[in-house]
């Protein structure tokens, strides 16, 4: 029905409709690339996973007024930085810091949720520290 190609040039979108049922879906191509290798905080090492990614952002984002579509575009943003890096290992850290990046221009309370989780946040003295630092830079 419908092809474009996204701002990077990197994935096409296509809507499509089944010929049976006639139901309308979209479905999205990308560019295979070389495999990124995640440097975990333990020193694991593990290839990157869209999917994965888009899990936390998705309980981080659960129940706020936030657009699948955003959150796709910020995966989107975050492969390709990586991509661009030029490296194939990546330190999780990185990652970590361009979602916060990410969510922080986005919705603060989806940032706090990440945040608690990717800071480990151990006890409500950080989580306070944290949401100072936020009410702060407004």
């Amino acid at each position: 029905m419908d092809k474009r190609e996204t701002e990077d040039s990197n994935v096409t979108r296509r809507r499509r409709e089944c010929l049976n049922c006639k139901k309308r879906f979209t479905t999205y191509e990308r560019v295979e690339t070389l495999d990124l290798t995640i440097v975990k905080k333990d020193g694991k090492r593990e290839n990157f996973d869209r999917h994965k990614l888009m899990s936390g952002l998705l309980k981080a984002c659960e129940k706020r007024p936030i657009p699948r579509e955003k959150i796709e575009k910020i995966i989107d943003g975050v492969e390709a930085k990586l991509r661009a890096h030029k490296k194939t290992e990546i330190d999780s850290r990185f990652i970590g810091e361009l979602v916060m990046k990410k969510l922080k221009k986005l919705d603060k309370v989806a940032y706090i949720r990440f945040a608690s989780v990717y800071r480990e946040f151990t006890d409500l003295d950080s989580f306070k520290k944290e949401m100072e630092k936020l009410i702060k830079n407004k």
